[in-house]
């Protein structure tokens, strides 16, 4: 499954690179080398049994830290309730505390995502707030929504702009918005809004970041879901090679491993043509195993999946503090724990 034309277009002159090119690169030379970094979502936020103190300052509390003695070398985010102006996102975590603790992560060494889960501007319900499909089609240009989203946009360029070094400079982040978009739970998915109305606001989004605001530190992630997807339909909501920069997939397992197993493959299988054809990285943008009753999940199940592709990263799913059985990633005593250690240890697998 040779990328070589894939990690060439990641190449280029380094005096011309933006801090999204820069982060390309490096992802490109990490997929070179053979090698997956793993990811947790909101890993220094909360945990199993555990939150953030409302004034902590350090970010050095993890799950993931706990179990196998490293960070995730990914550290996903999400940006849901910033187009309010809220002071928290939709899991309850302050936006300050988010911008720090990305910020220590990326210091670090590691690599940050956002993903953002908006509220219907239409029906004020949430982002799986299906009642109309309507929704995208309002916050289009003419939309009866329209100025109200664009504010919306506005506020989401504002916080990712913020991510700044002290000395300045701009953090790179890989930023997946419109994600799972081939399923219908979203308002932005498949039944919801026409082919024509779901690449439109990709653009807008897209075009607003970019042009009018001027933001070089994103690297746009295209992430389908998995389920029963083919590439006509991974295809048919494509923006355009200068939209994306890099391709992924979202894919849980809900039943048995074989058949999560042949789920993902299905979907790599087409991602890796794809992202030849196009000249895009790819990566597993989301997966995972609610409550990972599999003892050996991490060896016998995923890393099996994954070991013969090329994927920068694999980012499970979070460890909720106030849902028991919601989690993805170990804890020390949990079942699954031994295995994940083992897997963490595997020369394959990037941890920080």
């Amino acid at each position: 499954m040779a990328i070589s034309a894939v990690i060439s277009s990641c190449a280029g002159s380094i005096e011309s690179m933006t801090p999204a090119d820069e982060l390309l690169a490096s992802l490109a030379d990490g997929v070179k080398d053979g090698k997956i970094m793993y990811g947790h979502q909101d890993d220094l936020m909360y945990g199993h049994t555990w939150r953030l103190d409302a004034d902590a300052s350090e970010y050095v509390q993890s799950d993931v830290k706990d179990v196998c003695g490293s960070y995730p070398a990914v550290y996903g985010l999400d940006l849901g309730g910033i187009e309010l102006g809220n002071d928290r996102n939709l899991d309850g975590n302050p936006f300050s505390q988010m911008r720090a603790s990305a910020l220590a992560h990326y210091e670090r060494g590691g690599t940050v995502t956002f993903s953002w889960h908006p509220r219907n501007p239409l029906t004020g319900g949430d982002s799986w707030d299906i009642s109309s499909k309507e929704v995208v089609a309002s916050v289009l240009e003419e939309g009866q929504c329209h100025e109200l989203f664009m504010e919306w946009l506005s506020r989401a360029a504002d916080y990712l702009e913020s991510f700044r070094t002290s000395d300045g400079r701009a953090v790179p982040v890989i930023f997946r918005p419109w994600h799972e978009h081939t399923g219908s739970w979203f308002w932005w998915g498949r039944d919801l809004c026409t082919v024509e109305q779901y690449k439109a606001l990709w653009k807008m989004t897209y075009d607003y970041m970019v042009s009018d605001r001027g933001l070089d530190n994103l690297v746009w992630s295209y992430s389908p879901g998995a389920g029963g997807v083919t590439e006509e339909i991974y295809m048919e909501r494509w923006p355009g090679d200068a939209m994306v920069d890099m391709i992924g997939v979202d894919c849980y397992q809900y039943g048995p491993a074989e058949q999560y197993a042949a789920e993902l493959k299905n979907a790599l299988d087409i991602m890796v043509k794809v992202g030849q054809e196009h000249k895009k990285l790819l990566a597993l943008t989301e997966t995972g195993y609610e409550g990972i009753p599999d003892a050996s999940w991490w060896t016998g199940v995923l890393y099996p999946a994954i070991k013969d592709y090329p994927v920068a990263y694999v980012l499970t799913w979070r460890n909720a503090c106030d849902q028991p059985g919601h989690f993805y990633a170990p804890w020390p005593g949990q079942d699954s724990a031994d295995d994940f250690k083992a897997f963490s240890a595997l020369d394959q697998m990037i941890f920080m």
